[in-house]
């Protein structure tokens, strides 16, 4: 008999929006500006809450509950605010400003609260261990020219969807799955970083706005 295989403890989801507005995307970036202003102020406290879990973590195990709520909170907010802007033009929903889960919301993450965090890890992951998520994750966010184009893959697909949706009224479906599993391996990547688990991200692009199924293994089995 089979058993299913623990869920990873990063779940990104989303659900694209339909109709969206043709023309809405040009002005995004004037729309979202309030949110990118307290987000430059969320995220230079998000440093600090993550300095301050290193050490706690270091001597206790423990990533203090309220700090790890903070930090995810801060995520949460940025990956709507991308969701609504450049990061997938997924929606025309303007974004909550909040830390909370807001579930009505059509982009939605959650990290699982770990009882206990390993030491030793905690010295290497967020910079040795994850340097090669580092070097992926860089093609998917920046450093890549295409002709005129100067950014990220995730912004450059963004960017043809807003036409498609422009010209033709509809977001391909499967350049949604693409650009969302691209934004979900980033968050993997950003929730190890920032010390908020020990479960390193796989090299894995697992497209679409749900979470994979579970798989399943036989007992024993590795």
């Amino acid at each position: 008999m089979n058993e299913p295989v623990p869920s990873l403890p990063v779940t990104v989801t989303a659900t694209l929006d339909s109709p969206l507005s043709r023309w809405l995307w040009l002005v995004k970036w004037l729309l979202a500006l309030p949110h990118w202003l307290i987000l430059v102020f969320l995220w230079i406290a998000f440093f600090f809450v993550t300095v301050v879990a290193f050490f706690a973590i270091l001597f206790t195990e423990r990533y203090p509950r309220s700090l790890f709520d903070f930090n995810l909170g801060v995520l949460r907010w940025s990956w709507r605010v991308s969701y609504y802007a450049y990061g997938a033009l997924g929606t025309d929903r303007y974004p909550p400003f909040s830390l909370g889960p807001e579930p009505g919301y059509p982009a939605r993450l959650d990290i699982a609260y770990p009882k206990r965090l390993s030491r030793s890890l905690v010295l290497v992951k967020w910079w040795l261990l994850a340097i090669p998520q580092y070097l992926v994750i860089a093609f998917f966010t920046g450093g890549m020219r295409v002709g005129w184009w100067s950014g990220g893959l995730i912004s450059l697909l963004t960017l043809i969807a807003a036409f498609a949706v422009a010209f033709t009224d509809r977001y391909p479906r499967d350049l949604f799955a693409l650009v969302i599993g691209l934004n979900r391996w980033v968050l993997r990547v950003a929730a190890y970083a920032v010390l908020m688990t020990d479960a390193y991200p796989p090299f894995r692009l697992d497209q679409g706005g749900t979470e994979p199924a579970l798989s399943y293994r036989a007992p024993g089995a590795p």
